[in-house]
C-alpha cells in the first residue's frame, strides 16, 4: 500500500512539474498532452488559486501544491506504517 501511494505521488508530482513547464512553450496547453495534463492537474491546483501566491507576476501555486502533496504523503505513510 505504501509503494502504491509513493508511486502515485511521484507520478502526480511529475505531472505537475510538466504542467508548469508547458507554460514555457507557446501553445503547450493546447496540445493533446497539454490538455491531458490540464484535466488531471487543474482540479488540484484550483485549490491554491484562492490564495495570493504570486510575486512579481510569477505564480508559486505549483510549488506550494507540490509541498502540500509531499506533506500529505508523509502523513499518510506514517499512518499506514505506524497504524496510529
Amino acid at each position: 500500500m505504501i509503494t502504491v501511494l509513493r508511486n502515485f505521488v511521484s507520478i502526480y508530482s511529475t505531472c505537475l512539474v510538466l504542467y508548469a513547464l508547458l507554460s514555457w512553450f507557446p501553445g503547450g496547453y493546447q496540445s493533446k498532452f497539454g490538455q491531458f495534463l490540464t484535466r488531471i492537474c487543474d482540479p488540484y491546483l484550483k485549490i491554491f488559486d484562492r490564495f495570493n501566491l504570486s510575486i512579481g507576476g510569477i505564480s508559486f501555486n505549483i510549488v506550494v501544491a507540490l509541498f502540500v502533496l509531499q506533506f500529505i504523503e508523509r502523513i499518510l505513510i506514517r499512518i499506514l506504517f505506524v497504524g496510529l
